[in-house]
């Protein structure tokens, strides 16, 4: 072992630690190991950028994009509604909802396709009166399955292409990965239609219950002068609700924010601290004549509303110049636009989750002055399951937040849509232009016939289609842009480098000589499928993208000590690295589903170990029929 196959390890190692720690943010992260191998001399500094230069990323870019554009048309929408008198039953209900997300994942960006998706279970669950905890998670392990049918679908796919090419032969072409993928993806589907039992059982609201529990919501309710509830207890308030809230604080103006005993009592003027479905939010604040916080000044959306200023202006601190302008360029409106304040019976409140790139994550509601800028009061804060000990305004959004939102009823879909959330309602189509309605998806079928045919690169196709999208005005410039995951792509353009370093510096041929010692004494098959079961544990530690540039030339070099083909072993880190059903962490589409589902961490693995064991046990081989060892 040399010096530059040591710090090579080491760099490797650390970094698996941080992703780990948490502390900085994966794109960080990689910038971090990136420098650390330039200054290594690992990766020369010539070459230190080269990943930015990858035809991986634009076509990353440009996938996302198109799958914003397919999400806005509304096409998928009035499918699910049509295909609506299949679901006579139960398992019908997943499974239909499962197979729609399958075959679109195979053609657009698997979390884009999931987003889609998200509203049109959660009403299947309203109206049969189920839990979308049912749904949820299977649709999130359906876009996964979906995914790995073809080079666009997901991201480790487009890098075991990018991994085989640097390797001195061809990129896997768009639907080399069909076969293996669409079977895999046929099995895994029935298997969820059926395997939703697995989920826990507490997850899932009875017949009689809401069918939307988002674990609990935090939200701020003031006891206003008159308020039956004065001179209570915090145990008597709690019990008057049959134990559908909790208090988890009391909020004073001279004694601050304090944890209650269940002896204290309520005064008129504080603030309660409650955490509830919200549903239950809703009758303890009718109840008691509780003020939602937030909720008391209406939002300024609305022309001709009346100017008089509100009684009470929340404290905001000042919020840097760099998120203000970012939220400008999210709604291409200035503050000075935005008129008075809104009329009370114009007023809607809606569920929503923060997604991919939205203008709330990092920031809190009075550093974005979301009711000045936007038009909306956040209610209520849900975060899968865990507690938020911030004020309300002042607590910072994350990826998959389950929040309240309340602004103007005619226009709240589009508000909700320019700070980058997914309303958890059905939209209201907008009628009237039935070409443009269909016209994202002929766009996307062009481009996967021309790279279907290998008439022009993928990537180009792609980025052609996503151009087209926005010159023809079905996605605005503000729209595609804040569809592209930056930080996935800093994340791929940091490690790429890395990788290939792995294979320059002859670690992964140190590695697998190792592996080999162990592999000669395994059949062929045992080989594969432990290739494909340790590239799939090592995602969730790693994140998709990672597994495949670290766990490719590995498995590349184990192929050729072995005197096999390099494809199969590329192949089995494909599927590997896109089969991530073990945890909320290792894919977006995953983390996006653990709050509006009630999902804890450890509730992933009952309904994802048994379909990994699957993917498994059909994977390899299918693996090895369409891609021969030797």
């Amino acid at each position: 072992m040399n010096r530059a196959q040591i710090l090579t390890i080491v760099i490797l190692v650390v970094m698996v630690a941080l992703f780990l720690w948490e502390k900085w943010r994966f794109d960080i992260v990689a910038l971090m190991a990136l420098m650390a191998a330039v200054a290594a001399g690992i990766v020369p500094a010539h070459k230190a950028f080269s990943g930015f230069a990858n035809p991986v990323l634009p076509l990353i870019a440009a996938a996302l994009i198109v799958s914003a554009a397919i999400g806005q048309s509304g096409a998928i929408e009035i499918l699910v509604r049509r295909l609506a008198p299949l679901m006579k039953s139960r398992d019908l209900q997943v499974g239909v909802l499962v197979g729609c997300v399958v075959l679109l994942s195979a053609f657009v960006k698997n979390i884009g396709a999931l987003a889609i998706f998200i509203p049109a279970a959660v009403q299947v669950a309203r109206r049969n009166n189920r839990s979308p905890s049912e749904f949820l998670m299977p649709l999130s392990f359906a876009s996964l399955l979906g995914g790995s049918m073809t080079l666009v679908g997901t991201s480790p796919n487009i890098l075991a292409a990018s991994v085989r090419e640097q390797l001195g032969g061809e990129p896997f072409h768009m639907f080399d990965f069909t076969p293996v993928g669409a079977g895999i993806a046929l099995v895994g589907a029935v298997f969820l239609t059926f395997g939703w039992r697995l989920i826990p059982r507490g997850l899932r609201g009875s017949a009689g219950e809401s069918a939307f529990r988002i674990e609990d919501y935090t939200a701020e309710m003031r006891v206003a002068e008159g308020s039956a509830y004065i001179g209570q207890t915090v145990r008597e308030v709690e019990r008057l609700s049959g134990n559908e809230i909790s208090i988890t604080a009391i909020i004073r103006e001279r004694g601050g924010r304090q944890v209650p005993g269940g002896g204290w009592r309520l005064y008129g003027g504080d603030v309660l601290v409650v955490e509830a479905d919200p549903q239950a939010l809703e009758l303890i604040a009718r109840d008691g004549k509780l003020e939602m916080v937030g909720g008391d000044e209406p939002p300024a959306t609305v022309p001709g509303a009346a100017k008089e200023p509100p009684k009470r202006k929340p404290r905001t601190r000042t919020r840097s110049k760099a998120a203000a302008s970012r939220a400008t360029r999210k709604t291409g409106r200035k503050e000075e636009e935005i008129p008075g304040d809104a009329q009370p019976d114009r007023l809607a409140v809606i569920e929503a989750i923060v997604g991919i790139g939205s203008v709330l994550i990092g920031h809190s509601a009075s550093e974005l002055r979301l009711r000045e800028r936007y038009g909306v009061n956040v209610l209520a804060v849900a975060r899968g399951g865990r507690r938020t000990s911030a004020r309300m305004r002042r607590a910072r959004f994350r990826y998959g937040d389950a929040i309240v939102l309340q602004g103007d009823a005619e226009r709240i879909f589009e508000i909700v849509a320019s700070i980058g959330c997914l309303p958890l309602a059905e939209r209201e189509l907008k009628l009237g232009r039935p070409r443009r309605l269909w016209l994202p998806l002929l766009i996307l079928a062009a481009a996967m016939v021309v790279t279907g045919f290998e008439w022009i690169p993928v990537e180009i196709a792609f980025v052609a289609a996503a151009l087209i999208l926005v010159l023809t005005r079905l996605v605005s410039l503000d729209e595609a842009y804040g569809a592209i995951d930056w930080p996935i792509l800093i994340l791929l353009g940091s490690l790429i480098p890395i990788g290939e370093a792995v294979k320059t510096t002859g670690t992964a041929d140190l590695i697998a000589g190792v592996l080999s010692g162990v592999a000669a004494h395994l059949p062929a098959f045992a080989v594969i499928a432990a290739v494909l079961a340790v590239t799939m544990l090592a995602t969730p530690v790693l994140h998709h993208a990672a597994a495949v540039l670290v766990m490719g030339p590995i498995a590349a070099s184990l192929a050729k000590l072995l005197g096999y083909h390099i494809d199969p072993f590329l192949m089995a880190v494909a599927v590997g690295a896109g089969s991530d059903f073990l945890s909320p962490i290792g894919h977006q589409s995953n983390t996006l589903v653990m709050g509006p589902g009630g999902y804890r961490f450890g509730d992933y693995w009952k309904l994802g170990l048994p379909l990994s064991i699957l993917v498994i046990v059909l994977g390899t081989p299918l693996i090895i029929l369409v891609w021969p060892l030797q």
